[in-house]
Parts: structure tokens; sequence; C-alpha cells
């Protein structure tokens, strides 16, 4: 094959192995909003529930509902507490029913579930309750640019793979971007998303369980052993490969998986007790 050719159709097929594997990452995060439609009084609802919120006060919870007549409750709990349920009703704006979920230091959840009332009628929108957690508010300035450096590893890390696969150039230039992305995006930038977010640099290994963390230096230290590996013999295969496998496979474990949270059980007594 002509080897322009053949770089094009590696490009090509890295790109698309990166945007879906990031896609999928999105769809499935424990972060991205619950959609949905729903029947109430034979009209379609439809509704998207947040389940991440970055600024000081409430979290608001919206339902677009042009019947007047619909009313809306919010059921809720602090997540990972011995809380009781709480009933709130929603408030109408318009043709919006709007809810509110107390505001909870970074890495707290709030635990809710909405239901929509006409006459007799009750529809439950989520079977189980959605779960909202709260974050610090990570500047742009911070967040784009390790969003970027994340995507770029992604995306070389997988052409590096490819190009070993299919004898193609440049193996070892992609080698090189890829462990200096994931160095600046997930060791340097991420731990500052972290502090922004949770207020603390790393909750990863050997401090915590965090996946986000965790998966960063996984990824990292299999690239290093991997270009050392093509440095000592550019024509290594089995470590650019196995490398560029693992980061795909960590990296499509949805973001934010075991990540920071609140446990106030260990505050708080049952309500009842001294």
């Amino acid at each position: 094959m002509n080897p322009t050719l053949k770089s094009i159709l590696l490009w090509f097929f890295a790109i698309i192995i990166t945007l879906a594997s990031a896609f999928y990452q999105k769809l499935t995060g424990p972060t991205y909003p619950l959609r949905g439609h729903a029947a109430v009084g034979g009209q379609q609802i439809k509704y998207r529930l947040i389940r991440s919120y970055d600024l000081s006060d409430d979290a608001k919870v919206t339902v677009m509902v042009p019947d007047t007549s619909v009313r809306g409750e919010i059921r809720l709990r602090r997540f990972k507490s011995l809380d009781s349920w709480q009933i709130q009703p929603m408030q109408r704006s318009g043709d919006t029913l709007i809810g509110a979920l107390p505001h909870q230091p970074p890495a707290g959840k709030v635990m809710y579930e909405v239901t929509l009332v006409k006459g007799d009628q009750r529809v439950l929108l989520n079977d189980h309750p959605a779960v909202l957690r709260y974050t610090g508010y990570v500047p742009r300035y911070i967040l784009i640019p390790h969003i970027f450096f994340m995507f770029m590893a992604m995306l070389f890390s997988t052409l590096a793979g490819l190009v070993v696969i299919f004898r193609g150039r440049n193996a070892y230039i992609y080698a090189w971007i890829t462990v200096i992305s994931v160095g600046i995006g997930g060791l340097i930038l991420g731990p500052i998303v972290q502090k922004f977010a949770f207020d603390a640099y790393w909750t990863g290994w050997p401090f915590g369980h965090d996946l986000t963390d965790n998966k960063s230096l996984v990824a990292f230290i299999f690239w290093v052993v991997a270009l050392l590996a093509m440095k000592k013999n550019r024509e290594s295969k089995l470590w650019p490969i196995v490398a560029s496998i693992v980061l795909l496979v960590v990296f499509m474990i949805p973001h934010s998986v075991l990540g920071s949270e609140i446990d106030f059980t260990k505050d708080q007594k049952i309500e009842g007790t001294k």
C-alpha cells in the first residue's frame, strides 16, 4: 500500500476509535445526566436529571411541563447518610417545574427521585434514585487544557499502537507525544483539577481508590515502559501494543467512577439515638 495512503488510513481509524471511546466514556459516566421520556396525562414529557453541580448554590432540577395542572415532587436525602427521606414540592415557573437540592460541600452527594402528579396519576421519572455530586468550580483555563492533553494522549496512544501493528511510520514519535500528553494532562493538570473540585491533589493509589487518578498513573507507567523498550529497539512491538491497549481500556472506564465522595454516616448518629 502507498505509504501516504496508509498514514491517512491509520490517522482516520485512530481518530474514529478515540472519538468513539471518548463518547462511550461520557455517556456511561456517573455524572452524565439521566435522560428519558414519561407519559403524564396523555402527554410525553422529556426530562434531563442532572448528576453533577459545580456552583455554590443549591442545584436546580428542572422539568419542562407546559400543562399547568401537573405538579412535581422531589424525594431526596444525602447519599451515604442516615438521613430520612424528605419530600419537597417543585415550584412552577411558566412551563417549567423547578426543584432544589440542598448544597453540599465538594464531594458531597444527594440522591433524589422526581415524581410528576396530575390528578390521581403519579409518574416516577427515574426508577432508581439519581445521585448528584457537588464539586468545586474548576476554572476553564485549567479544565480545557486538561481535557485537550488527555484527548491527545488517547489519540496518539491509539495511533502509535496502530502504526506498530500495521508497520507504519513515526511510532516512536507518537509514543513520546503520548507520554508527554499523559504526563501533562493526567499527572500535572489532573491533580490541579482535583484540587479545585475536591480540595485534594491526589486521591488515587496509594492514598485512595479514585479510578480517575489511578488510570492516569497506570497508563503513564505502561507507556514509559513502552517508550524505553522502543528506545532500546525501534522495532519493538509488544510493549507499545500492550501500552496502547491498556490506555484505551483504562480510559474507557467512565470518568469519576469510584471518585471522591463524602461518607456522612461517619459523623452522624441514627435518628432517635444519643
